[in-house]
């Protein structure tokens, strides 16, 4: 069994604003957008090197998105960037006008999604986000599980034409991915080889995945990994050749159960090859105000979670 190394907990938030400061040195038609959280989406690097490429646009998304849309007129790349919430929810007429109905080159980067925005409660802690964006026709969805794939993320969606949706954290989580790694939007990446559970896992819920997979290995089970880090387009052909030879599936996510990966997985699975699944995610439901730990073992999105479901549904084989 493939062993992993976490190299050193970093917040996934750090990875775009590395990725930014790169982007700055290498690509002079980025440009980048805040709404008054300069800090909080680490962009101080990029700003610092390129201030005249830089936007504070204070606390106002809705005039953001506007601007940011305007910008890709004159062959501008810019990234917009505020908390996942402020980013989706807040302004989604405008990104649904704006941007997707015209096909425009903005790069929506959003962290602190998910119930590991911790202490700040249910009014931040969005988890319909994925939904919400999967949604819009032309959208690409990106949700990174490390540093490391954040900053290539970052990198990579710069030379991807069209509206990006890159979803990140806040916490501080394991960082196992390779340092060089080449990051190709909608090309799902095996973990981990297995007969018997495929688990599909994306955003913070990768590492605990390969935890779970551990676990299930030292009870005599076999279980596939893979990280999907790209939910639109998503990697149909990787996931039907997992299942084909696992016969069931666990997705894990940190997000609603509707209308998340959950549910696109099954919309494959249910095309062209039914499949016993189960899945983790809330449960319709809001978070609440709790340390990140504490949010993510009380909701399930665990490893031990992943590995009753894995359990579970390979009795349903």
């Amino acid at each position: 069994m493939k062993k992993y190394i976490d190299t050193g907990k970093k917040d996934t938030r750090s990875g775009f604003g590395a990725g930014l400061e790169e982007l700055g040195k290498t690509n002079e038609n980025v440009v980048a957008l805040c709404a008054d959280l300069i800090g909080s989406l680490k962009m101080d690097a990029f700003i610092e090197n390129n201030p005249e490429r830089f936007f504070q646009i204070g606390i106002a998304e809705a005039n953001m998105i506007g601007i940011a849309a305007g910008l890709t007129i004159g062959g501008k790349i810019p990234f917009t960037g505020t908390f996942a919430n402020f980013s989706t929810g807040r302004v989604y007429d405008q990104i649904r006008q704006s941007v997707a109905y015209s096909g425009k080159n903005v790069k929506i980067c959003a962290s602190h999604a998910g119930l590991t925005l911790g202490e700040d409660g249910a009014t931040h802690q969005i988890l319909e986000d994925i939904g919400l964006m999967k949604m819009l026709p032309g959208m690409t969805v990106i949700n990174t599980c490390d540093y490391n794939q954040t900053k290539a993320a970052t990198i990579a969606i710069a030379d991807h034409d069209g509206p990006v949706y890159l979803r990140f954290g806040r916490p501080k989580v394991a960082n196992f991915t390779p340092e060089d790694q080449k990051f190709e939007v909608g090309k799902a990446i095996l973990l981990q080889e297995g007969t018997d559970v495929t688990i599909v896992a994306t955003g913070h819920l990768v590492w605990e995945a390969l935890k779970a997979a551990e676990s299930l290995n030292e009870q005599g089970i076999s279980a596939e990994v893979i990280n999907i880090h790209t939910i639109k387009p998503l990697d149909d052909e990787a996931i039907l050749a997992s299942v084909k030879k696992t016969g069931c599936v666990v997705t894990a996510e940190e997000h609603n159960i509707l209308g998340g990966l959950g549910e696109s997985v099954s919309r494959v699975l249910t095309q062209h090859s039914p499949t016993p699944q189960e899945f983790i995610a809330t449960n319709d439901t809001f978070g609440e105000s709790g340390t990140p730990d504490q949010l993510m073992e009380k909701y399930g999105l665990n490893a031990d979670s992943i590995t009753k479901a894995a359990l579970k549904v390979i009795k349903r084989k």
